[in-house]
């Protein structure tokens, strides 16, 4: 049976201040009664009724960042013409994602860690990266095949640039002043550079 309109709404909102404590405060600090407080909730028993508990939320937590991340960024990689637009797209979509939805990553990051190897949610979140990856290998192997990127070896390519931006959101969590929007526009700057095919 599904859940009501109200129930929905409940959740989401607890998933909502779990989010701001846990960017506010990080996991460890991450109570009941500090995301009651966040979420407007006068206890902490609203909580425990829609979860089973700390680890439940928290699943949702990360999947509901990455319900948010694909909704920003996929219409993006979409609209961009060509192969070139769309690495660019993919590139400063996920940067911009810090801007954006700075609470929403700050959460993630802190969520991630925290979670156990045997987590389906962990399982879920790295197959659904590995299933990016995958299709972005395949996109650059089609844009090599019609000669809009040169040859390279895809695997090396796209891991080169998953760790790059992962390498901005790490920093980004110690340095929220960081001017993300130049770093987004420089690596797309650098990936195109090391992609694309000369004339």
């Amino acid at each position: 049976m599904g859940r009501t309109f109200t129930e929905s709404a409940r959740r989401a909102q607890i998933v909502q201040g779990a989010i701001e404590a846990l960017a506010e405060v990080g996991y460890a600090k991450t109570s009941f009664a500090k995301i009651a407080k966040q979420a407007g909730l006068s206890s902490t028993g609203m909580i425990s009724y829609h979860f089973a508990g700390k680890d439940d939320l928290m699943r949702e937590v990360a999947g509901e960042v990455m319900r948010v991340s694909q909704a920003y960024m996929l219409p993006r990689i979409e609209q961009a013409e060509g192969f070139r637009g769309r690495l660019r797209a993919y590139i400063e979509s996920n940067i911009e994602l810090l801007a954006v939805y700075p609470k929403h990553l700050a959460a993630l990051l802190e969520v991630l860690p925290n979670m156990r190897g045997d987590d389906p949610s962990w399982a879920g979140y790295h197959q659904s990266l590995r299933s990016v990856m995958d299709v972005l290998q395949q996109r650059m192997a089609q844009a090599q095949a019609l000669g809009e990127f040169r040859e390279f070896d895809t695997w090396v390519m796209i891991t080169a640039v998953r760790g790059a931006i992962d390498a901005v959101v790490t920093r980004w969590h110690t340095e929220p002043d960081l001017d993300v929007a130049r770093l987004a526009t420089e690596l797309a700057d650098l990936f195109d550079r090391a992609t694309r095919r000369e004339p």
